[in-house]
């Protein structure tokens, strides 16, 4: 069973108070469907599964792939997985393509999935010759599995649980070129990370959260789950996010409170019961993209209890700013202050500009990861100084509140989902009636930004719109197929020449 020491010093999710009798015997993971698992329970996995890891093979330093549908079992994965080596979660949803460019970016040791879900997933890790290990719901509490599969050939030369300087979590934020950037975070950023959004929303044992974010998202992991859990509280693992069983949720659940991304939002709103409910939320947090100040508002008319806007980013262990409960002051338009780390704003120079100024967003702090893994040359422009270099634009008021205004960096925002264009450009240049092609973002308000193309056929040569999205959504994931190609007898370009994203949809006329 983990020791008190690690408990505390590593992942940060079980305090010291939890190893008493009583503590232990309080639920900590949630379903809808099973029943609750207690904190002594997921002790005892917790040290089941890094067991499990070692007499296979794999511990401290090895890279474990999980790919899990979302739910408790997911939850309690990544907790026991990472407590023992670096968990690196996979989204589900990504074709054989995309898990072979994952798995060998990872440098993956062994994939851990449940026999069936994931075909593309085995699929990939076959043909790199990665092992896999089969999780394997079982019992009536929730989060409970067995594992069993294939060794690594070698006991594992660092068994025993993680120290908190060893990487816990590992996830890939989309770059501006087609490369997605691998981001380690440590026991130490996600410990730290969770204890601010704890601190941040005054959470106690007596909250009780509903999770509707994927647990492969580093919202949904640190936002969710473990500042649900670092503050002693309870969280319902429902199996992804539903506007239409959302209310059916809040009489199940009973929660105090829930965090998403705003189309989430949106999407609540729309299903709004028409006479009305009665249960009470204590707070509404937001995350991942800008909420509109209308959707604010009528989320706080909707439920009587205030609602949060927040800037999280992977390469921070999620939050950055918040805005604070009452009686602190929540701004409109803004993410708030920043919620325990060295927040700046940089001009080009990377000199530090005044309130009132626009300029890039730069951070420091314990939940910084210290650097990316691949590619090596992310990390000369994205840290200087000891700053990490968001690519966010932004400004800050006199009280330290601060408002994004854009971004350097062109990553589409598509409800949450980061996409990289560059990455869709080169799957439609694979098409050989594809002469030319840009990944542009369009306004939405709905998703804030949609993905959308522009393409030049080659000569004599005829495509439709409806054959390239099935292309892409052939090799990409759903998410990042366009919701709209339009096709051109050339693309428009800026002033030095170049094809510009930015700025892109209103000289194509459709803005």
């Amino acid at each position: 069973m983990p020791n008190a020491c690690y408990l505390e010093s590593t992942l940060g999710v079980l305090h010291l108070d939890f190893l008493t009798s009583h503590s232990q015997s309080s639920t900590c993971i949630a379903s809808l469907e099973q029943e609750p698992l207690s904190y002594g329970g997921l002790e005892e996995q917790i040290a089941y599964t890094t067991g499990a890891l070692n007499r296979h093979g794999y511990g401290r330093g090895d890279r474990v792939v999980l790919v899990l549908p979302n739910g408790p079992h997911l939850a309690v994965a990544f907790l026991g997985i990472s407590a023992g080596a670096e968990c690196a979660p996979l989204n589900p949803a990504y074709s054989a393509q995309e898990f072979a460019f994952f798995l060998e970016d990872l440098a993956a040791s062994v994939l851990v999935t449940q026999p069936g879900f994931c075909p593309a997933a085995e699929t990939a890790a076959r043909r790199l010759g990665i092992p896999l290990m089969g999780l394997h719901p079982y019992g009536d509490r929730s989060g409970l599995y067995t594992l069993e599969g294939e060794s690594s050939g070698q006991p594992s030369g660092r068994a025993g649980f993680s120290e908190p300087g060893d990487v816990a979590l590992l996830l890939h934020s989309s770059g501006t070129t087609a490369r997605p950037k691998l981001i380690p975070l440590t026991h130490q950023n996600l410990t730290a990370s969770a204890r601010q959004i704890h601190a941040t929303l005054a959470l106690s044992p007596a909250d009780h959260s509903v999770n509707l974010m994927p647990l492969f998202h580093v919202h949904g992991l640190v936002g969710a789950l473990l500042s649900t859990l670092s503050a002693g509280g309870s969280i319902c693992c429902t199996t992804g996010f539903n506007a239409l069983r959302f209310y059916r949720w809040l009489d199940q659940v009973q929660p105090t409170w829930y965090t998403a991304v705003p189309t989430m939002h949106q999407a609540i709103l729309a299903r709004a019961p028409q006479i009305g409910f009665h249960h009470r939320l204590r707070f509404i947090r937001s995350s991942s993209a800008h909420l509109h100040t209308g959707v604010w508002d009528e989320l706080e008319n909707l439920f009587g209890c205030p609602a949060l806007n927040s800037y999280g980013m992977t390469e921070g262990a999620h939050q950055i700013a918040s805005n604070p409960l009452p009686p602190g002051r929540r701004k409109r338009g803004t993410v708030g202050p920043d919620t325990g780390l060295a927040l700046c704003i940089l001009d080009a120079a990377g000199n530090p500009l005044p309130a009132g100024e626009t300029g890039e967003v730069a951070l420091r702090g314990k939940t910084i990861t210290a650097g990316y893994l691949s590619p090596q040359s992310a990390n000369e422009t994205a840290f200087s100084n000891g700053w990490l270099r968001t690519g966010d634009l932004g400004v800050q008021d006199e009280d330290g509140y601060l408002s994004l205004t854009g971004r350097l960096k062109e990553i589409i925002n598509c409800g949450g989902e980061k996409v990289s264009p560059a990455e869709i450009d080169a799957v439609l240049l694979d098409h050989p009636s594809v002469d030319m092609a840009l990944t542009f973002p369009l306004k939405c308000a709905m998703l804030g930004e949609k993905i959308a193309a522009v393409v030049v056929v080659k000569m004599g040569c005829a495509v439709a719109e409806a054959e390239l999205k099935s292309h892409v959504g052939e090799r990409l994931a759903r998410f990042k197929v366009p919701r709209q190609i339009v096709f051109r007898d050339e693309i428009p370009k800026g002033p030095t020449g170049k094809m510009q994203r930015i700025g892109m949809a209103a000289r194509l006329g459709l803005e």
